[in-house]
């Protein structure tokens, strides 16, 4: 059987946010660009707490290799119900940006945001007692999803790259489990994977959480290839209310 194969999304607030709300997130929480991670005075304009990041990033020669010397020897992830974060395995190809958005407003905080009779919520209580591919089945099996995805994917305000699945852009989402922990989830991964614990205080835009997280991935570029990590990052934070 074919596998099935959605359009590719942009990672843009205007994309995401109505995406966010046709699935089933309230009106509360909203995807907001971050400008800067290194200028505090461009990191102040993001609204705080910051609940999840999700990145595009480059598949590049130095984070491929450090990916696969993570995942080596790994087996399938078989932790279910009390896990602290829900993870999809991707199944869906060019879902990875609905997918990250998923990962941010299905886990933590966020989680007290979502509607009652949404998808999200159907989406929620159907995969979290499900073992890795019943889960992702939960995905694909999804109109409501599979539609969704597809109008977002028509919009954005640049054109959609063509893909190119070794060099091609990956969405990554960061968020604070229920274990207070960092985590890094990709649905490419063989599993979420813990980054650390986080102090209560301590939100995706906190130095620690930064350090751990994206900014890792930037060091690894540097040190590696010597250059500069070019990457897309929004966050999901309360909305910002018009006086």
């Amino acid at each position: 059987m074919a596998k099935k194969t959605f359009g590719i999304l942009e990672n843009n607030p205007d994309v995401m946010n109505p995406l966010a709300a046709r699935l089933g997130l309230s009106p509360a929480l909203a995807f907001h660009d971050v400008y800067s991670l290194t200028e505090p005075d461009l990191l102040a304009l993001a609204p705080r707490p910051a609940h999840a990041l999700l990145v595009t990033i480059p598949m590049t020669p130095a984070w491929k290799r450090a990916r696969e010397e993570e995942d080596a020897g790994k087996g399938d992830y078989e932790d279910v119900g009390d896990d602290p974060v829900l993870w999809f395995k991707q199944t869906i190809g060019n879902a990875c940006g609905s997918i990250g958005l998923l990962h941010c407003v299905l886990n933590g905080a966020p989680v007290e945001h979502i509607l009652p009779a949404s998808e999200l919520a159907r989406i929620r209580a159907e995969a979290q007692p499900k073992t890795m591919l019943p889960r992702a089945r939960v995905l694909e099996e999804s109109e409501f999803y599979e539609a969704a995805h597809r109008d977002a994917a028509q919009q954005g305000q640049s054109e959609v790259p063509p893909v190119d699945h070794d060099r091609g852009n990956h969405f990554v989402a960061f968020v604070k489990g229920t274990d207070g922990h960092l985590w890094e989830l990709e649905g490419s991964r063989k599993g979420p994977l813990d980054r650390g614990v986080l102090a209560e205080n301590e939100d995706m835009l906190s130095e620690k959480a930064l350090d751990a997280g994206l900014r890792r991935v930037m060091e690894i570029e540097k040190n590696d290839e010597g250059g500069d990590l070019l990457f897309s990052c929004i966050v999901l934070a309360p909305a910002l209310r018009n006086p």
